[in-house]
C-alpha cells in the first residue's frame, strides 16, 4: 500500500475530540466517534501546507473546481454522471439538512427517519419545530435490517408528511441499501409528494460483494425529488475542516434551498475546506482504495473474534461503514450496567445504542477505523471483560 494504516498516532493533545471531548482516563480506548485514526493522504496535507506558507486568509472565491471536483468523484466512483451546476457548497451535511427542513417545512410538518439512526437526525427535526415520523428497521434473526415498507408508505401518505431523511448507507445498521429497496423507497416518495434528503456520507465504505448506488441516480424522477448529500470527512480523515456538498439536479429544488441558505446567512467558503475536499476528490482515488482493503481485514477480523472468542456478543455481517454495531443484549445488563461494563471493565469507551433511538437498547456502536493493533487490543479487553462475567 501506499499508505501506511498501521501507523500509530497519539491523538491526545491535538484537540481531538474522539480523545479529549468524552475525558477518558488514558486507560480507556476511544473507539466511537465517526472519525479514522489514520494520517489524512500525503496529497492533501502537502496542499494544505503549501497553502499556509502564504501569509494571507482573506476570503476565497468561490472556485468552480469545487463543483466539479464533487462531479467528478461521483462520475468515477459510481458511475453517476453530474453536472457540476447541480452542486452546492455547505458546511457539512447536518447543515443542508437544516436548510432543507427550512425550504420544505412549516412548524408542525412531519420528517421520516428510519431508526436507529443517527442522532442528529431527530435532534435537528424537533428542534426546527418539526415533528419526527419513526419508520422503525425490521431486524431478522441474523441482526440484519430491512425496512418495513407498509409502515413506509404509512408515514409518507400523511398529508403534514414533507420529508425523508435517508442514511444510505445506513449508520448504525450497516446497511448498503440495494437498488430494489431504493426504488421502492423512491416510488412511495414520488407518490406521497415527499422530497428525499439522501446522506450519502458514508458512501466511499461499502464492503467487498455490496455497491452502493446515490439514490438520485437511479432515474431523472428521484434525481428531481432529492437532495443529495456527501462529505469526504469520513473517508479521508478530514471531518475538521467542516466541508461537504449538496447535489441538487432540480433547479427548483436549488433555488428553494437558496433562498433557506440566504436567509440564515451561511453562504461564505473556507479555504482550507474548500481545498481539502477539492485534493480529495481529485488526487486520493488510492486512498479511498486502500481504505477499504485495510477496514475489510479490520471487519473480518472482528466478525471472527465475536463469533470464536466472545460469541455472547453478536453483529450481523457489515454491508458498510467502519462503525459497528454490536448487540450486546446477551450479556443480560440494562443499558446503564452495559455502558459501565464497557467503560470500566473493557476499557472501552464506545458509542451508547440508546443515543440512536428506537432500537437502540442493548447496542453499543464501535469504530473500527483504526490500525490492526488497536483493534486487537480492544478485543483482547473485552474478551478479558466478557470472560469475568
Amino acid at each position: 500500500m501506499r499508505h501506511n494504516f498501521d501507523q500509530i498516532i497519539d491523538r491526545r493533545a491535538s484537540e481531538c475530540k474522539k480523545y479529549e471531548a468524552a475525558s477518558y482516563p488514558a486507560d480507556v480506548l476511544p473507539m466511537w466517534i465517526a472519525d479514522t485514526d489514520f494520517a489524512v493522504p500525503q496529497e492533501i496535507a502537502a496542499a494544505i501546507q503549501e497553502r499556509a506558507m502564504h501569509p494571507c486568509f482573506g476570503y476565497p472565491i468561490e472556485s468552480f473546481a469545487f463543483e466539479e471536483a464533487a462531479a467528478r468523484w461521483e462520475e468515477v466512483r459510481f458511475g453517476w454522471k453530474v453536472d457540476p451546476s447541480w452542486v452546492k457548497y455547505s458546511n457539512g451535511v447536518l447543515p443542508f439538512m437544516v436548510y432543507a427542513i427550512r425550504a420544505f417545512c412549516q412548524p408542525g410538518c412531519n420528517v421520516v427517519i428510519q431508526p436507529p439512526i443517527y442522532p442528529p437526525f431527530p435532534a435537528i427535526i424537533k428542534n426546527n419545530g418539526c415533528n419526527i415520523l419513526e419508520n422503525r428497521l425490521l431486524k431478522d434473526a441474523e441482526g440484519r435490517y430491512s425496512i418495513d415498507f407498509d409502515d413506509l408508505e404509512a408515514k409518507l401518505a400523511d398529508p403534514r408528511t414533507k420529508l425523508m431523511f435517508l442514511s444510505n448507507p445506513h449508520n448504525p445498521a450497516m446497511r448498503c441499501y440495494t437498488l430494489e429497496e431504493l426504488t421502492r423507497i423512491g416510488d412511495l416518495c414520488l407518490k406521497h409528494n415527499v422530497i428525499v434528503v439522501a446522506d450519502e456520507i458514508h458512501c466511499d465504505l461499502t464492503y467487498k460483494g455490496y455497491k452502493h448506488i446515490p439514490f438520485a441516480s437511479i432515474n431523472q424522477d428521484f434525481a428531481d425529488n432529492c437532495i443529495l448529500l456527501i462529505n469526504p470527512s469520513k473517508t479521508f480523515n478530514i471531518a475538521g475542516f467542516r466541508t461537504g456538498a449538496a447535489i441538487i439536479p432540480s433547479k427548483k429544488l436549488r433555488d428553494e434551498v437558496q433562498t433557506a441558505i440566504v436567509n440564515n446567512k451561511n453562504y461564505g467558503r473556507t479555504i482550507f475546506g474548500m481545498l481539502s475536499f477539492i485534493t480529495a476528490y481529485t488526487q486520493c482515488d488510492y486512498y479511498a482504495d486502500e481504505l477499504m482493503e485495510y477496514l475489510q481485514c479490520n471487519r473480518d477480523y472482528l466478525m471472527n473474534a465475536l463469533k470464536t472468542r466472545i460469541p455472547q456478543v453478536k453483529m450481523a455481517e457489515p454491508e458498510a461503514t467502519y462503525l459497528m454495531w454490536l448487540n450486546c443484549r446477551e450479556l443480560g445488563m440494562d443499558q446503564d450496567g452495559l455502558k459501565k461494563f464497557f467503560f470500566e471493565k473493557a476499557k472501552l469507551g464506545l458509542n451508547d445504542g440508546v443515543t440512536f433511538g428506537t432500537g437502540g437498547e442493548g447496542y453499543m456502536r464501535m469504530n473500527i477505523a483504526c490500525p490492526r493493533a488497536t483493534l486487537e487490543e480492544a478485543v483482547n479487553r473485552l474478551e478479558k471483560a466478557v470472560n469475568t462475567l
